[in-house]
């Protein structure tokens, strides 16, 4: 019976002594990353372990799309970057953005692909620390976020089919009574309301599909920001943009903003500090955004 009670009391010691390795060794393995960037980013980087990992689309050409290789078109000083889980690449405006600020900060950027109805999801759920994807501010998403600064500005327009009689409207008055979509969980839907009389049909999950309909005329109209919809007719010349009248055209409603400023969680104030002083830093303004959304368009494949 003692030998027993020996025995046992041994067992009990060496799982103890094994889960306190255990315990040691993941302490030993967290404490190994030491960064050698700027020091004004050091407490930021230490905190995201080196990775500068964001949640995009991934499916929202300009600002970002999934290919098949790194191998960006007419650009070589440019390369798409892994998507997190995938065999394919992502490219686009943000990662062109994002891997300014992970060089900046001494950081590598990790891409993490969601779809936008889930995409604020994956943030509190801590697979990636910043979202972007031509984000906005919304007095809803005020209530868990903290916005960094703008990284677009942006407008937004309506689209048409092409060869219909919608094609000559000019003032949003003209599109009356039309049947209008846009992509889900936007704040699109509020400048659709600024189109008298306008009946909404279901929103789709992306702006590629609100194009789709549209151009199969299954909607008479879709509203999107302006580089989307430029984006949209490069790939499907069956739709156009409609340019309005200066003083016939959309409103920025109360509480929302078309200003695209990337957020993370409400609180990460070490974050919102770092990324704030990276943007400095890269010099990024209207200019840069003018740029690098060129450049973006210019290298989207056709099908996105």
């Amino acid at each position: 019976m003692k030998r027993a009670v020996r025995n046992l009391a041994l067992g009990i010691g060496l799982i103890g002594l094994t889960l306190s390795f255990i315990s040691c060794s993941k302490k030993k393995t967290e404490a190994e990353y030491v960064y050698n960037g700027k020091p004004e980013y050091a407490e930021f980087a230490k905190q995201v372990k080196g990775k500068l990992r964001i949640g995009i689309e991934c499916a929202y050409a300009p600002f970002n799309w999934t290919q098949p290789t790194t191998k960006v078109p007419d650009h070589p000083e440019y390369k798409a970057v892994p998507i997190y889980g995938s065999p394919d690449y992502c490219f686009g405006y943000d990662v062109i953005f994002s891997q300014m600020l992970a060089d900046e900060m001494g950081l590598t950027l990790e891409v993490h692909k969601n779809d936008w109805a889930a995409i604020w999801i994956g943030l509190k759920a801590g697979d990636y620390d910043l979202v972007e994807s031509g984000s906005i501010y919304s007095e809803e998403r005020d209530t868990f976020l903290d916005y960094i600064d703008p990284y677009y500005n942006r407008f937004n327009v309506i689209i048409v089919k092409k060869g219909s009689p919608y094609e000559k409207y000019t003032k949003l008055e003209d599109f009356k009574g039309l049947t209008f979509t846009t992509q889900i969980n936007t704040n699109w839907p509020a400048y659709i309301k600024q189109v008298p009389d306008a009946v909404m049909k279901p929103f789709p999950d992306t702006c590629t599909e609100a194009i789709m309909k549209v151009a199969m005329g299954d909607v008479d109209c879709a509203v999107m920001d302006w580089p989307t919809a430029y984006s949209g007719c490069l790939s499907n010349p069956n739709v156009v943009i409609i340019s309005l009248e200066k003083d016939h055209d959309f409103v920025t409603p109360e509480g929302a903003s078309d200003t695209c400023t990337p957020s993370v969680l409400e609180g990460n104030t070490v974050a919102v500090e770092a990324l704030k002083k990276a943007m400095k830093a890269i010099g990024w303004n209207q200019d840069s955004m003018d740029k690098y959304m060129k450049i973006a368009i210019e290298t989207q494949p056709l099908s996105n």
